[in-house]
């Protein structure tokens, strides 16, 4: 067997370039190129005794191009933010803003009551008010010591 010299520095660049590989699978955001045809919107989820509350960043995308749908265990957003582009003039256009369909499935820590989800829309921010189910909201646990 023939020997092989060890060149470390080669072998960290290989390790970065296939965590590079993996992060952008995961993110879905390997460059501005691939990013204008789809997006996922930014979330925030916030939990009271009596309802989950949850954000989306969804700024340019008109009310009626949203798609809502809540299940007792996830809620399930999507929609389009579509290209207002137009070339009527010569010379250069460039963009960094994410254009396409989205589709973002959001699986609660509790269960809600679906047919009681209220919707509020402003300023690019989907505000979603999902009211716990009442077996959720009862719900205690006794702990015993020992």
């Amino acid at each position: 067997m023939p020997l092989m010299r060890w060149e470390p520095l080669r072998e960290i660049d290989s390790l970065q370039r296939e965590m590079n590989r993996l992060f952008d699978t995961f993110t879905n955001e390997t460059s501005v190129e691939s990013t204008r045809e789809s997006f996922v919107p930014r979330a925030e989820i916030h939990e009271t005794s009596d309802a989950v509350h949850l954000k989306l960043e969804v700024p340019g995308i008109e009310a009626e191009d949203i798609d809502i749908q809540a299940s007792t265990e996830a809620v399930a957003i999507s929609g389009e933010r579509k290209s207002e582009i137009k070339t009527e003039e010569k010379g250069m256009t460039r963009t960094e803003f994410r254009y396409g369909k989205f589709r973002r499935v959001i699986p609660l820590p509790v269960r809600i009551q679906n047919t009681h989800v209220k919707a509020d829309y402003q300023n690019g921010i989907l505000t979603l008010t999902l009211p716990k189910a009442e077996e959720e909201k009862n719900k205690v646990v006794k702990v015993s010591l020992g």
